[in-house]
């Protein structure tokens, strides 16, 4: 899989909608499903879970989980739905999540960690992935997060997304331990510096596509692999439209924000036909006329008439046309002045 870019696993936002909607905006970003429990894979309705649609793809599916039998088993159910990817989240610091012992606690765990590897890479011929941080509480990151990876190798795993913190488990809330921990970039460089044979990706805290490319920067003589984006690509998606040149040397135009909502179109009428409602669709979109004219009448009428019963999309069109008359107000008075 290429992890150039990649955009993070993020619970409550990027369910099948969000990733249909951002894969309207680049053809090349590896999307990531949020995270599911392997408990609730085998135990859940399949289609509900894992339904995703074909244009979501590459799409990979991030597992939470601590029993390698059950995230073998989940993993051959994931790989049957077509995800390009088995991903195991080693990074989540949220309380639901360290009761159940997986997430971030894991990293306390390397062997336990590469025990679930090992099972998730025998039972898919996809790629199987690790997202961790690079340690938790009082752990000496250089020591935590080169144990988690050179066990995972060890176990045949070669790719890495690293969430450049610590999870402060005790005391933080998962919203703060997105933020508080400071971030340790220097780390991260180093571990594909000493570990060149395995594939690293960044993540945390990387705000836009000149942060990814500086980080894509090999003249300190490290080429990390790849980046992760996450809040940044939610709150303002509108950047993943030149991702593909950027980032891919794509010779294809940048999608403005008009063209990706012409190419999301297709997918929201097919979901509003099954009986989707609109809101959860558009709401992925709000923040996609970030710092344009109108975009808070765009983000006005999305927000109050896209969940009105029965609501389709001639809501969208006119969040779209109050967006075009403010640039054209806007134009106007220029050529004025």
């Amino acid at each position: 899989m290429n992890h150039r870019l990649s955009i993070a696993p993020m619970m409550d936002w990027t369910d099948r909608h969000c990733r249909a909607f951002h894969r309207a905006l680049t053809a090349e970003a590896l999307l990531y499903t949020e995270m599911v429990t392997a408990p609730a894979i085998l135990h859940g309705d399949h289609q509900r879970l894992l339904g995703f649609d074909a244009v979501e793809h590459p799409v990979a599916l991030q597992l939470g989980g601590s029993d390698p039998d059950q995230l073998a088993e989940a993993a051959r159910i994931g790989e049957a739905f077509g995800y390009d990817e088995i991903n195991l989240n080693v990074g989540c610091p949220s309380d639901r999540v360290q009761s159940g012992r997986f997430g971030a606690c894991l990293m306390r765990e390397p062997q336990l960690v590469a025990d679930c590897m090992a099972a998730i890479r025998g039972a898919v011929g996809v790629p199987a992935t690790v997202k961790c941080r690079i340690g938790v509480d009082d752990q000496d990151p250089q020591v935590s997060l080169f144990e988690t990876v050179d066990a995972c190798a060890a176990a045949g795993i070669d790719t890495f997304i690293v969430h450049a913190r610590m999870a402060w488990l005790k005391g933080l809330s998962p919203k703060e331990n997105r933020d508080v921990p400071p971030l340790d970039y220097a780390l991260v460089r180093r571990l594909k510096r000493e570990r060149p044979h395995l594939s690293i990706s960044i993540n945390g805290g990387i705000a836009s596509l000149d942060e990814a490319e500086a980080h894509l920067d090999d003249s300190d003589g490290v080429q990390l692999d790849g980046v992760m984006l996450g809040r940044a690509a939610y709150h303002e998606p509108a950047i993943l439209g030149e991702a593909d040149r950027r980032l891919y040397g794509a010779s294809t135009p940048d999608v403005d924000a008009f063209t990706a909502i012409d190419r999301y179109r297709p997918y929201m009428a097919a979901r509003l036909a099954e009986g989707v409602h609109l809101a959860a669709m558009t709401r992925h979109m709000l923040g996609l006329m970030h710092g344009r004219a109108g975009a808070r009448a765009f983000r006005r009428i999305l927000t109050v008439e896209a969940i009105r019963p029965g609501a389709g999309l001639d809501v969208v069109d006119r969040a779209v046309e109050a967006v075009r008359e403010a640039e054209s107000r806007l134009e106007r008075r220029g050529e004025a002045a």
